[in-house]
């Protein structure tokens, strides 16, 4: 039997829904030997698939043979049906004599009229006069499939969450999370090509049943997080309302999921004044204060807070209610590491903004916590002591009491530990920290100085971390500027030994970074006579009289420091032998 006459068969006998799904399956079938208006026939055949979704999902229902209602959809169905394939037969042909636009037009009428069937359709589910099948009839596409089989399977179920019951709904969010988790390409077909598949999941999300508002939580949330290029298109289609309604009221779940999205759609300030609007500050400051919530949730709010809190009169609004309060005592009282690396960032950031924010800050206690998850013996993960670390730099270093309090409090021995044995982020975190220490006052220079700083420092000049050498080694510089550091660092041969072995391995690789520094750190000793004596027990003042003569200003002014008489003996007893 010829393609054509099936078509025409099939249109004869479509009186049922397995009939008419098997009609709209033949009709698009033909419609792929169309080689003229490809993009018209295209549109042809979404709707025709559209419509074959829906029908597919209901064919198995016992109820369809005496329905008044479907019967008469089925007839305009078997006429619309009849058109498409006429105009098919005449597209193959080229005998369309009533022109290009003409055909184009007939085109678009058809694809309305299947876009009306689909809702007289989905009207006949709505009334209860229609149940569906809850076979999955659309096999999920493979890995890399056709967009125009990941599609179809798509709007099968879009379909299927239109018109379905509670199973079938929450099986085809399901199986739309499964394709949006798979590839933001799939996203994209969700968010842009299917034309009411935002409404939809946005409906969803508005529903009651706990099962359907979580999947389609989910889904929004994926649908954000593969691009900033859907925002809009959610946000213009109306879901800031419901997604804060759900942070509000919703499972544990799902508010998680909607404030992931939120966190998504506030990057950078965006949709700020729309998330305040609908009360979505105080809903999340409400989250924050929730007994029991669980780190991600919690992580997601904070997140949300701080993104919205980059507009002046929102963090005005939102620290009047309690914020910082809130996030003093989620650092102080959370056992959870997550909930406690995000309040102290929160609150990190906005002390660097606010000097009263700051104030309240110290006041509160918050420093005392942060030195607690600094200690060597807690249990607290490298990621968190970093945090805490950069906290107590930003709330305390740029004042000399508070930095003397820190010190008492034992903040140098902590430093001290963590720069002698720990991970690379945090000892680089740690010195960091201590590079920062080195420009404070001569009376902080000091007790690190007695605290054994300068030791460590000089082991790390030959670490292989470039960035590790010149922090070290600028620190080490500004430690010597102290005489009682300069008599201790002196005392053990091995400290200058060191530096100079480091300073003619830098001349060496031709490397200039540490060249300065390390030069600095010996004049500074050049001062003493037990620093030139070790300089010259070392056998690289050759070394040192070549830099200066190469016209490297420090090198010159060292090497002055040796013209004394005494020192010019030992220098030509060295160098004749």
């Amino acid at each position: 039997m010829k393609e054509g006459d099936s078509v025409k068969e099939l249109a004869g006998e479509a009186s049922s829904l397995w009939q008419a799904s098997e009609l709209m399956k033949s009709l698009i079938s033909s419609s792929y030997s169309t080689k003229s208006f490809s993009l018209k026939w295209q549109l042809v055949r979404d709707k025709l698939q559209q419509l074959n979704s829906a029908l597919e999902a209901a064919h198995n229902s016992e109820d369809s043979n005496e329905n008044s209602m479907l019967a008469q959809l089925l007839q305009s169905l078997v006429s619309t049906a009849n058109e498409i394939h006429e105009l098919a037969d005449k597209c193959r042909s080229g005998l369309y004599s009533v022109g290009k636009l003409q055909m184009n037009s007939d085109l678009d009428v058809v694809a309305s009229e299947l876009e009306l069937h689909v809702k007289r359709l989905n009207e006949i589910y709505a009334s209860g006069a229609l149940t569906l099948s809850t076979a999955l009839v659309v096999s999920r596409p493979c890995s890399g499939a056709r967009r125009e089989d990941v599609k179809f399977y798509l709007e099968d179920l879009i379909t299927r969450l239109k018109v379905g019951d509670l199973e079938m709904k929450t099986r085809a969010l399901a199986g739309i999370n499964d394709m949006l988790h798979e590839d933001e390409k799939h996203a994209r077909i969700m968010a842009i090509e299917i034309a009411d598949a935002v409404d939809v999941l946005i409906r969803a999300l508005e529903s009651k049943p706990v099962r359907i508002q979580e999947e389609a939580a989910e889904a929004i949330s994926v649908i954000v997080g593969h691009g900033s290029s859907y925002k809009g298109i959610l946000v213009n289609a109306g879901v800031i309302s419901p997604l804060v309604q759900v942070a509000e009221s919703g499972s544990e779940a799902g508010k998680e999921r909607v404030t992931r999205a939120l966190e998504k759609l506030t990057e950078n300030s965006d949709n700020s004044w729309s998330v305040s609007a609908h009360g979505g500050v105080t809903v999340m400051l409400k989250i924050l204060d929730e007994v029991g919530a669980c780190v991600e949730l919690i992580g997601s709010a904070c997140g949300v807070l701080r993104n919205l809190s980059d507009v002046k009169e929102i963090k005005r609004f939102m620290v009047e209610h309690g914020l910082v309060s809130l996030l003093m005592k989620l650092l102080m009282r959370s056992k959870e590491e997550g909930c406690q690396t995000k309040a102290m960032e929160f609150l990190h950031h906005l002390a660097s903004q606010d000097g009263a924010i700051k104030d309240k800050v110290i006041e509160g206690g918050v420093v005392e916590s942060l030195l607690k998850i600094l200690n060597p013996n807690s249990l607290q993960s490298s990621k968190t002591r970093e945090v805490a670390l950069k906290t107590i730099q930003g709330l305390c270093f740029s004042s000399a009491n508070s930095v003397t309090g820190l010190i008492q409090c034992g903040l140098l021995d902590n430093l001290l530990c963590f720069l002698r044995d720990s991970e690379i982020s945090v000892q680089e975190s740690v010195l960091k920290a201590t590079f920062h220490l080195c420009g404070m006052s001569r009376e902080v220079k000091k007790a690190m100085g007695d605290a054994g700083f300068m030791e460590e420092l000089v082991k790390l000049l030959g670490t292989k971390s470039s960035g590790v050498q010149e922090m070290a080694a600028e620190a080490l510089r500004s430690l010597v500027t102290i005489p009682r550091n300069q008599r201790k660092f002196i005392r053990q041969h091995q400290n200058i030994n060191r530096v100079i072995e480091e300073l003619f391995h830098q001349v060496e690789e031709k490397s200039v970074p540490m060249k300065h520094s390390l030069l600095s750190i010996l004049l500074s000793l050049a001062y003493s006579y037990n620093g030139r004596r070790k300089m010259v027990e070392t056998g690289y003042v050759k070394h040192l009289e070549k830099l200066a003569e190469s016209g490297v200003v420090d090198a010159e002014k060292i090497f002055k420091k040796f013209s004394g008489s005494r020192f010019q003996s030992m220098l030509n007893g060295i160098w004749s032998s």
